[in-house]
């Protein structure tokens, strides 16, 4: 056999061991009956979850903020969202005046941020009930509310030129309520404790992407065909 035809043979072997992985990394084989990608994805959003839990430092944070009593006036999305996001801060010990979409909020700092913060510790543990009994709202939507407020007081603030004050706003919208919005419902996962799982699976997504690669080249060249510039 000529060094053209082995070239092509191993391109064509290498494809179809490449394609028949494929195959199984698209079937419901792995833990839990999903599919490869599925399984990889959830690892990934586990592990990334674990490392974004920042909601103590931020309640230790908010604590210099006692006393310290914010007066803004801010627009939510329709009137619904204003009626829910006053029954969130009256809850906070704020006093909230409603008119249509708008909302005048006077209140204390630390007090709003820790409702939020405790708020957005309970979801972060995947424990969304406590948070519609004590609201009469779906939890997800309780966190919206939350986030959305949070980033219409810190930009009124900030027209007041209280940068200091708006800061904290912003900095628990994006440590605490995002991300226990977005993880919700995800089951976290220490990476150390789990370290070799995810070097395998980088490792062989490394490996697998070459392999690829290589059962290219082979049967571009097997075929007389050369890659230049």
């Amino acid at each position: 056999m000529s060094m053209q035809n082995r070239l092509k043979a191993r391109g064509i072997a290498m494809l179809v061991i490449f394609v028949g992985i494929l195959g199984v990394i698209f079937s419901p084989v792995f833990p839990g009956k999903i599919n490869g990608l599925d399984y990889l994805d959830n690892m990934f959003n586990m592990v990334s979850k674990g490392s974004s839990y920042f909601i103590p430092g931020a309640i230790k944070d908010s604590e210099k903020y006692t006393g310290k009593l914010i007066d803004v006036k801010i627009k939510l999305g329709d009137e619904n969202q204003a009626v829910e996001t006053a029954r969130l801060m009256e809850t906070a010990g704020a006093q909230v005046a409603v008119a249509g979409q708008e909302l005048s909020i006077t209140g204390d700092m630390a007090k709003i941020l820790k409702s939020s913060l405790a708020d957005s510790d309970q979801m972060f543990a995947n424990n969304g009930a406590p948070i519609q009994e004590k609201y009469g709202i779906a939890e997800k939507q309780v966190l919206y509310n939350w986030f959305t407020a949070f980033k219409s007081i810190s930009n009124e603030l900030t027209k007041q030129e209280k940068f200091a004050e708006a800061k904290p706003f912003s900095s628990v919208s994006k440590k605490a309520l995002e991300p226990a919005y977005n993880y919700y419902g995800v089951q976290a996962m220490n990476w150390k404790e789990n370290i070799v799982m995810i070097l395998v699976a980088l490792g062989f997504y490394v490996f697998y992407t070459v392999w690829y690669g290589f059962g290219l080249m082979y049967l571009f060249e097997g075929l007389g065909l050369k890659i230049g510039h």
